[in-house]
């Protein structure tokens, strides 16, 4: 797999995800490398050389070194994505971006922050974090009215950015059981060829 690009992630980490489903999405060969979180191999000097954050993912394109998972997957849209992925039009490009800003912003502090407190333990306001997802999820749910993905009829990395901890948040302790549009959303994501899920872990009300 000497052409192969390698992803440095760990399994359950949904950062790590978006850029594994995009490779998939993209149909390119890739190498996972695991990154064992719970013994600080991500503080280690050969890993902080790569992401001097000390976070997962990390990808080497033969040579070419990136940290950051939405920075990840714009490069990997603009340079193997054909013109599909990340929109040239104006507006509809802002809209991508948008979503990339809300992934960092609300669904790292909602969704994504629930699911920490549950599978990894971390020690953040579980009630603050179920609230900030519910608050999240229904703007999406409202956006998502009539329309087939994030931004348009066709997916973007609006749709990458934004389904890993969406998708996961019933392992979180955060229903989607009220968010038809959002549950059709993510349905159609999953049909995408080349489409790969992420583990599920048995916890909060994930219970399978």
């Amino acid at each position: 797999m000497s052409n192969a690009i390698k992803l440095y992630r760990h399994p359950l980490s949904g950062h790590s995800h978006r850029v594994e489903l995009m490779l998939s999405l993209l149909g390119l060969p890739t190498e996972l490398i695991f990154v064992d979180l719970v013994n600080g191999a991500h503080k280690l000097p050969d890993f902080v050389a790569m992401n001097s954050f000390g976070q997962v993912p990390v990808i080497d394109d033969n040579g070419t070194i990136l940290a950051d998972s939405n920075a990840i997957i714009v490069y990997l849209a603009q340079k193997y994505g054909k013109g599909k992925w990340l929109p040239i039009d104006p507006v509809a490009l802002a809209q991508v971006v948008r979503w990339l800003s809300v992934a960092a912003g609300q669904i790292n502090n909602g969704p994504a922050t629930a699911r920490l407190i549950t599978v990894f333990g971390a020690g953040y306001d579980a009630a603050d974090a179920i609230a900030r997802s519910h608050d999240l999820i229904k703007v999406v749910e409202k956006e998502l009215e009539g329309r087939t993905f994030l931004v348009g009829n066709e997916p973007t990395l609006a749709d990458i950015t934004g389904y890993t901890y969406i998708a996961h948040a019933p392992e979180g302790s955060v229903s989607l059981t009220d968010y038809p549009n959002v549950r059709a959303w993510l349905a159609r994501v999953e049909a995408l060829p080349g489409f790969i899920p992420m583990q599920r872990t048995a916890t909060g009300l994930q219970t399978t």
